[in-house]
């Protein structure tokens, strides 16, 4: 009996023990309340390993939706949040707009998390202070997404005599022999961001990264009104003689669709465009084939995507944000992650053994214009310039686009003085 009495003893201490060790590993556990568009194949996919990633370690994971994507709405519901003091953990927001939340006051110093983690060696300087706000950083990067892409397709080209472009005039040679075969020489949208695209591309291929550098992130006014900005604009407008008719309106993947059906030869578009290859079942340097934008092999335009952490009062939830931070920039999630998206890991040093010819490429080309100073940042992806200008000039760029009438020299102005715009 008393044995027994022992026993169940034992086994009510243990019960305690185990009740306390719990409650002190629940006690460590937070909620990570994320705001974010991962919602399509490869994206979806990639948010649930960092969701599994933050469950292992103890914490829950909620997702907060806007409907309507990234866009106004999404922004809007975010704003309301963090005046009235409920700011989620973390909400996806990138390039200037990081910097104009942190002058608001409302985002987490996680510099410990960066020295931890040793983040100044494994980003190059120029990303690093995209993602700090006075030397603290305040957000944590994704991936990085080449913007000055070329996408040929290989039957089309060999069909048409011509060969892959390096430079703008040899793209006007091919462009010409495409369509002597009857073949769309540059696949293209309608929309201004995808206009601006093609114009960041060309402007970074005819000026350099010095002159982009100056006239489009700087909005120098010299150089914005300088002779390269007009050889820029030209250039430019000759690109679009080369699209079909039914380009405007179009959207970017159905313009990639035609590429991959062998309808027009080229597309100048981010590396986004490689995942709808990929989903139609081409391979890289198969059945298509990437290249460096015209004259712009030795530069690199990013598009970086970022989480910006806010300011939380709860210390567990602090952790869990802490955590998430960590897990973002870690090497088994930057791995995961950008195999699904087709962009490439921002952080360096990388194993790239799972990584097409295409990500190999970029990386290659993203560490080694690090050192150059040619890695700049998109302009027309949000990494640049103010949304208020960026939007003026990306309108008179446009409108220079898809006017018969607007001479360089009248798109110069304009362009000059939109980048007045606060």
């Amino acid at each position: 009996m008393k044995k027994m009495e022992m026993t169940r003893r034992h086994a009510r201490t243990l019960l305690a023990v185990a009740a306390g060790l719990t409650m002190a590993g629940l006690s460590q556990a937070g909620e990570v309340e994320v705001l974010h568009w991962w919602t399509s194949g490869g994206e979806a996919k990639a948010a649930s390993a960092l969701k599994a990633t933050l469950q292992g370690k103890g914490h829950t994971w909620k997702d907060f939706a806007v409907a309507g994507g990234g866009g106004d709405s999404a922004m809007t519901v975010l704003k309301s949040r963090v005046v009235s003091g409920n700011a989620p953990a973390a909400a996806q927001i990138k390039g200037p707009s990081l910097q104009e939340w942190a002058a608001e006051g409302v985002l987490a110093n996680i510099d410990d998390v960066a020295k931890a983690e040793k983040w100044d060696s494994l980003l190059p300087p120029v990303v690093a202070n995209v993602m700090k706000y006075k030397g603290n950083y305040i957000a944590a990067p994704v991936n990085v997404h080449r913007v000055n892409w070329l996408w040929a397709n290989p039957e089309a080209f060999k069909k048409a005599g011509a060969k892959v472009p390096t430079s703008w005039d040899e793209f006007f040679v091919a462009a010409d022999k495409l369509k002597a075969a009857g073949i769309i020489p540059i696949a293209h949208g309608g929309q201004n961001w995808q206009d601006f695209t093609t114009f960041e591309s060309v402007a970074l291929g005819v000026g350099g990264a010095e002159f982009y550098k100056k006239a489009l992130v700087q909005l120098d006014q010299a150089s914005l009104k300088s002779p390269t900005m007009e050889k820029v604009l030209t250039t430019f407008k000759k690109v679009h003689s080369y699209t079909d008719k039914n380009a405007p309106g179009r959207d970017w993947n159905l313009a990639t669709a035609m590429v991959i059906k062998g309808e027009a030869g080229m597309q100048l578009m981010g590396d986004w465009a490689k995942g709808e290859f990929i989903a139609a079942g081409k391979a890289p340097g198969k059945d298509f084939v990437c290249a460096a934008a015209p004259g712009t092999a030795k530069a690199f335009t990013f598009n970086v995507d970022s989480f910006a952490m806010f300011k939380l009062k709860n210390d567990a939830n602090v952790k869990a944000q802490k955590d998430l931070a960590a897990a973002i920039m870690s090497t088994d999630f930057q791995e995961v992650f950008n195999l699904n998206k087709g962009s490439i890991p921002v952080r360096l040093n990388m194993d790239l053994a799972k990584f097409d010819d295409c990500a190999k490429l970029s990386s290659k080309d993203f560490v080694d214009t690090a050192k150059t100073g040619a890695l700049v940042p998109s302009v027309a992806h949000g990494m640049a310039v103010p949304s208020a200008a960026a939007g003026a000039i990306q309108d008179a760029v446009s409108q220079y686009w898809n006017s018969d009438k607007m001479t360089a020299a009248e798109a110069m102005a304009k362009i000059a003085t939109a980048a007045q715009t606060k």
